[in-house]
Order: structure tokens, then sequence, then C-alpha cells
């Protein structure tokens, strides 16, 4: 016999997982941000653990830059024949700066690896590891600006300063959203492929030889010739954009707007990038740890 009863068009519809949509990639960067207390207190106990029966504590690191760049300032500027009082400045904020960007990229990748046993224990968003660090890196420039408030008074820095100064403000807040990216980015990608973390060493330890720290554009342009055109090569580099943004001003340099034009395009760029891996990863990092 036939069967004339009508087909079931009540089937039931499976649940579709949405581990992989940018509304939970935005989710969880909301959510990590509303934990801040978690990550403010961890961020400040990786310090204080850090520098545990320290006396100094953390000022260890910034008498460590300081020396260094008295050392670099005063090498340098005989070698480039540039007056200490103009080239010391410039080298101590460059060296201060670099150290942010260099631990946002080094530290960065290793933010989820280094935080594997809270990952599969705390019940927390991915991203708190991610505001942890980039915390923990605030804390440590501003005790490292100790040494921008003595040079400002020794060499006589805050007579070149102008109101034009205080673009090194919005320039900081794009500098922590790079790192914001940055971390994400390195981070996953490196918590996949171990190979990344090392490779990304030996990057910036040639990026610091590139980017204009010990040195300038103004002596290639002053020297003429294929030395000036190499400062289009410097150029080429997007650290000395993120760089610039932030010395010029503390230091009271004038600055072309060029350079931020840059930096609002690669942090729009790596923005993408991080949002797109949190949409795709993000539900994957806790296996890959």
């Amino acid at each position: 016999m036939v069967s004339t009863a009508a087909p079931d068009t009540d089937d039931e519809v499976l649940p579709v997982s949405d581990s992989q949509t940018f509304r939970r990639a935005f989710k969880d960067l909301s959510d990590g941000f509303s934990q801040r207390e978690l990550w403010l207190s961890l961020g400040w106990q990786d310090i204080k653990q850090r520098y545990r029966r320290s006396v100094l504590g953390p000022f260890w690191i910034t008498i460590a830059t300081g020396v260094q760049a008295a050392a670099m300032g005063i090498l340098y500027s005989a070698l480039l024949d540039i007056p200490l009082d103009e080239f010391l400045p410039y080298v101590t904020v460059g060296l201060i700066v670099w150290q942010l960007i260099s631990a946002s990229i080094l530290e960065g990748s290793e933010v989820f690896v280094a935080n594997e046993g809270l990952i599969k224990q705390l019940p927390s968003a991915l991203s708190v590891h991610v505001y942890r660090l980039v915390w923990r890196q605030i804390l440590l420039l501003a005790h490292n600006m100790l040494i921008y408030v003595v040079m400002l008074v020794a060499f006589g820095v805050w007579r070149d300063l102008t109101w034009t100064s205080f673009a090194a403000i919005p320039a900081l807040v794009l500098l922590m959203l790079n790192a914001l990216w940055g971390s994400i980015v390195f981070g996953i990608f490196s918590t996949r492929y171990r190979d990344i973390a090392p490779i990304l060493g030996s990057f910036v330890l040639l990026a610091f030889v590139l980017t204009p720290i010990m040195w300038t554009t103004k002596a290639l342009e002053q020297q003429g010739g294929q030395a000036a055109e190499r400062v289009k090569l410097a150029e080429l580099n997007p650290l000395f954009h993120y760089l610039d943004i932030i010395r010029a001003p503390l230091i009271g340099e004038e600055q072309e707007a060029y350079h931020w034009y840059i930096v609002l395009a690669f942090t729009v760029l790596g923005w993408t990038l991080a949002l797109l891996a949190m949409r795709k990863y993000r539900a994957r990092v806790p296996y890959w740890v």
C-alpha cells in the first residue's frame, strides 16, 4: 500500500554554532575590557612579582634605560658629530618608545602561550590576557618617563615644547591600539606556529638597526647625494612612523602629517586582521596552548 501521509515539514533544525562570527569576536573584546579589575590587578602583580625582594623594584628598568641612553647618546653624538644636547634627548625618547613597541611585538607573540594555565583554568575572555600585557607595558612606560622628565630640565628641552607637544597624547593612544591588535594577531598565530616567535625576535633586532633611533634622517639629508636618498628607504619602515608621531612632539620637533596617515592606515588594517583572527581562531587557542 502506498502511503498518502503528508511529508513532515517540521524537521528539527540543528543549532548553528556562532563561535566563528564577528559578533563573538566583538563580545570577547567587550567582555575582556569589562573584566578590567582582573587584568589591571594581574598586570600590576606582574610588575611586583618580577622585582620581588628588589630594593628599587621596577625602577631598575628606568636606571638601565637611562644608562643605555646616556652611553649610546654620548658615543653616537661623537661619531655623527651631532651636539650632545640635541642628540641625547632624541636617543632617550627613541629608546623609551622603542621598548614599548618591541615589547608589544615580542611579548605579544607569547601572550597566550605564557598564560596557558589561566586560559585553561580561568573562565574569562581571551582578550583579558592582551589587555593585561598592554597595561603592564603602560606601567613600565610610566616608570621610564621619569628619565624624560629629568631630561626636560637637564637639557632645557622644555623650552622647545609648544602646544603641539600635546599631540603625544593621541599618539600614545594610537600606540596602545596597535599594541592590542599586534598582540592579538601575533599571539594567535605564534600559538599555532611556534616558529613565529623566534622569527619576530630576529625581525625586531633588525628593525632596531633600521629604525632611526641611534641615527637621524636629518644627518643623512645633510650629507646629500646617495645618503639623502636613503632617507626614502628609511621611510619604508613602518616602525619609523610609529616612533616619530610620539618622539617629535616630546622633544619639540616639527612633524609631517603623513606620519599620522600611515600609522592610522596600519591601525585600521591591523584591527581588521585582528578581528578576522579572533573570528576564526579564538575558540581554538585553548587547544593550541
